[in-house]
C-alpha cells in the first residue's frame, strides 16, 4: 500500500510541504581551546545568561536505542512531566544490515531496510513512552540544515508533550575500511556519506566532514535552545580484557564502550562549547541549559543499579522497539530491531538495560547561606559557573543568575570552605576538545573567595592526576573536604580507576598529586571529618566499599580494607560522622530498592526508604535526614522519622543536594530542573 505519496505505508504521515530549521549562519571554525593560565579567568565572567525558555530535553544519540538503554529513565520522567523531547540520531543505526531473529534463518543483509525498521521501532517505543498505540502515526518530513545537509524529522504530541525525532544518517560502515562516525571525529578530511533508509522522505544520499557534522548539531542547539542536553559518555574508562571479549560485546578496542557512542559524545560537546563560544564571543546571552551525560557498555563491567521497580518499566519500553516480524506495524521494512526484541534486554549477558549511570555523577548544586539567611547557589549553566541568590530569606525566588566563567565545565561541582569561611569551587573543565588529531585535555579547576560572602579570585587550574594525553580524559568530578587542621584535601578518581588526592596546606600552598592505591572504584566519592578530625573517602568499588583514611590528623591519607560488611554497592555511598565518633554510611545495594548503613563494621537495613540511585544525608538534633529519588523518579526525604515526598515543581536532575538552614537545622534540598532553573524545597 502507498500513502498517496508513492511510499510504501508504515504508519507514518507525511507531510507534502518541505519544512525548513531557520537555524542561521556558522563559520567553520575549530573548537576552541579556553585560555588557561592561572592569572586570569577563563573565559571572562559577567555574560547575560538567557533565562525564561519552556523546557526541552535534546538528546545526542549514536544510534536508534541509545536512549532506551543508557538515558532512562530519566527520559520517560521528563515525558511524563510533559517536557518536550527531541532525539538526534547521528547514524543511521544500519550495522551490518541484518534484521536477525533468534532462532531464525539469518536473513539477507539489507542495510537501507534495517535502518528503517530500528526508525519505526522507535517510534513504536515512543508512541508507548506518550501512553499512546505502539503503532499510532506520526508526521515525518524533511529539514533542511544548511551546506545541502538534510534530515528525516518525525513528530508526534500534542500541546503539552511532543518528542521529535531527528536522523542525521551518517553510514556507521562504509567500504572495506569500515569508516564511520570515529574515523570523521579523528580525521578532518574525511567526507563520511549518508544512508537512505527505506520510505524516507529524504531521496538521496548526501554526506558530512567533520566541520559540517559539527556545524549542523550547533543549527539544531540554536533552532531548538534546549535547557537540558543529554549526551553519550565523551571519555569512557581505559578497559583491558581479550580481543575475543571486546568484539563479542561490541567494545572499542582498550575501551569500555562502542567507538560510535564515543564519536557522538565527543562531538555533541564540541557542538555545545562551539555553541556557547558563538553566543559569547558576540557579546550575546550564555545559553542557559545543563547537561547530563551517560555512560554506554561501562554498564556491563559494573554492579547493577536499578531495582526491579525501576528496571521493568525501562526494560518494557524496549519491547515495542525491539518489535517482531508478526507485528502490522504498516512499515513493510520490518517493525523495530528484531535483534533485540522480545525479553532479550534482560536476558543477554551483557546486561546494559540494567543500570543507568551517570558519566559525571555528585551534586550539581554548592548550596551557601549568607548571614541574612538567603541561600546562594551555584551550579554549570551553559557549561559556565553560574550563581543564583534568594531575594528574601527562605523565599524560594531567586533573583537573576551571574556568570562566573570558568568554562567549558562538566556538570557536576566540588566545594570546601577554607579559613575564615572562604568558599572554594573545584570543576572538571574540558581544556581542549578536538578531533582530528588534536588536543584533548581536561583539568581540574578552582574558584576562590576572596573573602567570606565576598567576591572571587581568579580562576586557577589545578591540573590532571593521569598524566598522559589520552588517560588525562577518564579521570572523574573533584570531591574536597577541610580537615580541622585547615588543610584542604582534593580527590578525584584517575584513568586507573583508582583514587588521586592533591592537598592545600594551611597558607594556600598546594602539593603535588598523589596516588593513593587502593583497588578499582567508581565515580561518586565521598569525603568526611569524623570525631577525632581524621579525613576519610569512601567510593563504590566492584563487590565493597573503599575506604582511605590518615592514621593521624595531618598526615597523609591511605587506602583501608575494603567495608565488606554490607551487601555489594549498587551506589556511591554517602558518608556521615556519627555521634560515637566514627563515621556511618548510606547506600543502596546493587539492583536493590532498599537503603543499607554501615557502621562500626556492622550493616543494617533502613526501612521506609526505598527507591534508586545515590542519597545524600545530613546530621540533624533529630537524627540524620535523608534525600533520595522514589522508584517514580520524585524526590523524598526523611527527616526525624518523617517523611516527605515533593510532588510539584519542575522535574529535578540528578545530583540534587541537602542542606541544613542556620535556623535549627531544618534541612532544605535544592537542585536543577529540567528548564534549567534552580529549585528549593523546604518540606
Amino acid at each position: 500500500m502507498t500513502d498517496g505519496t508513492g511510499l510504501p505505508g508504515n504508519g507514518v504521515r507525511r507531510r507534502a510541504v518541505v519544512i525548513t530549521a531557520a537555524l542561521g549562519t556558522l563559520s567553520a571554525c575549530s573548537v576552541p581551546p579556553p585560555r588557561r593560565t592561572d592569572t586570569a579567568p577563563d573565559p571572562a565572567p559577567g555574560r547575560p545568561i538567557g533565562t525564561g525558555r519552556r523546557a526541552l530535553v535534546l538528546q545526542f544519540l549514536a544510534h536508534p536505542d541509545d536512549d532506551l538503554y543508557f538515558m532512562n529513565p530519566d527520559t520517560r520522567q521528563a515525558l511524563d512531566a510533559g517536557t518536550r523531547v527531541v532525539c538526534v540520531y547521528l547514524t543511521a543505526g544500519e550495522a551490518d544490515g541484518l534484521n536477525k531473529v533468534p532462532g531464525a534463518p539469518r536473513p539477507a543483509p539489507d542495510k537501507a531496510a534495517y535502518s528503517s525498521a530500528r526508525r519505526q521501532g522507535l517510534r513504536q517505543a515512543y508512541a508507548a513512552l506518550l501512553g499512546l498505540d505502539v503503532f499510532t502515526p506520526w508526521e515525518t518530513s524533511v529539514m533542511e540544515l544548511g551546506g545541502r545537509h538534510r534530515a528525516e524529522i518525525a513528530t508526534h504530541g500534542d500541546g503539552r508533550r511532543r518528542v521529535d525525532l531527528v536522523f542525521l544518517d551518517t553510514a556507521m560502515h562504509t567500504g572495506r575500511h569500515r569508516l564511520g562516525l570515529p574515523s570523521l571525529w579523528e580525521d578532518r578530511h574525511l567526507s563520511l556519506r549518508t544512508v537512505v533508509a527505506d520510505g524516507s522522505p529524504v531521496r538521496h544520499p548526501g554526506s558530512y566532514t567533520y566541520d559540517g557534522l559539527v556545524d549542523v548539531l550547533v543549527r539544531l542547539l540554536e533552532h531548538y535552545r534546549p535547557t537540558v542536553v543529554h549526551t553519550l559518555d565523551p571519555d569512557p574508562d581505559i578497559q583491558h580484557g581479550t580481543e575475543a571479549a571486546r568484539r563479542r560485546d561490541s567494545e572499542q578496542r582498550g575501551y569500555s564502550d562502542h567507538a560510535d557512542h564515543t564519536a557522538a559524545a565527543c562531538f555533541a560537546w564540541a557542538a555545545l562549547i562551539r555553541w556557547v563560544a558563538g553566543a559569547t564571543g558576540t557579546g550575546g546571552e550564555v545559553p542557559a541549559f545543563a547537561v547530563a551525560a551517560y555512560r554506554g557498555y561501562y554498564n556491563r563491567h559494573w554492579p547493577k543499579n536499578l531495582p526491579p521497580g525501576v528496571l521493568g518499566p525501562k526494560a518494557a519500553h524496549l519491547v515495542p522497539y525491539g518489535g517482531a516480524p508478526d507485528w502490522d506495524c504498516g512499515n513493510p521494512s520490518g517493525c523495530g530491531d528484531y535483534n533485540v526484541g522480545g525479553d532479550r534486554p534482560l536476558t543477554n549477558r551483557k546486561g546494559w538495560v540494567r543500570s543507568t549511570h551517570h558519566r559525571y555523577p555528585g551534586p550539581r548544586t554548592v548550596l551557601t547561606e549568607d548571614p541574612e539567611g538567603r541561600l546562594h547557589a551555584y551550579a554549570v549553566l551553559g557549561l559556565r559557573l553560574v550563581r543564583w541568590r534568594e531575594a528574601e530569606a527562605g523565599g524560594g525566588v531567586w533573583d537573576a543568575p551571574e556568570d562566573l566563567g570558568g568554562g567549558p565545565l562538566a556538570p557536576v561541582l566540588g566545594s570546601a570552605t577554607a579559613a575564615g569561611g572562604r568558599l572554594l569551587l573545584f570543576g572538571l573543565r574540558f581544556a581542549a576538545l578536538s578531533g582530528h588529531g588534536g588536543d584533548d585535555e581536561r583539568e581540574i579547576v578552582l574558584l576562590e573567595q576572596r573573602a567570606k560572602d565576598g567576591g572571587f579570585l581568579a580562576w586557577r587550574g589545578l591540573g590532571n592526576p593521569s598524566p598522559g594525553r589520552d588517560e588525562g580524559r577518564r579521570i572523574g568530578v573533584p570531591a574536597a573536604v577541610t580537615a580541622p587542621d585547615g588543610r584542604v584535601h582534593l580527590f578525584v578518581r584517575n584513568a586507573e580507576k583508582g583514587l588521586s588526592t592533591r592537598v592545600r596546606e594551611r597558607d594556600g600552598r598546594w602539593g603535588g598529586w598523589r596516588d593513593m592505591g587502593g583497588g578499582e572504584i567508581q565515580d561518586g566519592l565521598t569525603a568526611a571529618v569524623d570525631g577525632a578530625g581524621l579525613v576519610h573517602v569512601y567510593a563504590a568499588g566492584h563487590h565493597a566499599v573503599h575506604h582511605w583514611t590518615q592514621d593521624g590528623p595531618g598526615q597523609g591519607l591511605t587506602a583501608r580494607t575494603q567495608i565488606d560488611a554490607g551487601p555489594v554497592p549498587g551506589t556511591p555511598p554517602a558518608a556521615l560522622p556519627a555521634p560515637d565518633g566514627s563515621v556511618e554510611l548510606f547506600y543502596r545495594a546493587e539492583a536493590r530498592p532498599g537503603l543499607t548503613t554501615v557502621r562500626a563494621g556492622e550493616a543494617a537495613g533502613l526501612p521506609g526508604f526505598d527507591g534508586y540511585g545515590p542519597v545524600a544525608v545530613a546530621s540533624t538534633p533529630r537524627g540524620p535526614a535523608l534525600l533520595g529519588l522514589t522508584a517514580e523518579g520524585r524526590l523524598h526525604l526523611r527527616t526525624g522519622g518523617a517523611r516527605f515526598v515533593r510532588s510539584h515543581g519542575s522535574v529535578a536532575l540528578d545530583g540534587a543536594v541537602l542542606h541544613l538552614g542556620a535556623e535549627g537545622g531544618r534541612p532544605v534540598a535544592a537542585g536543577l530542573g529540567t528548564d534549567a532553573l534552580p529549585w528549593v524545597w523546604r518540606p
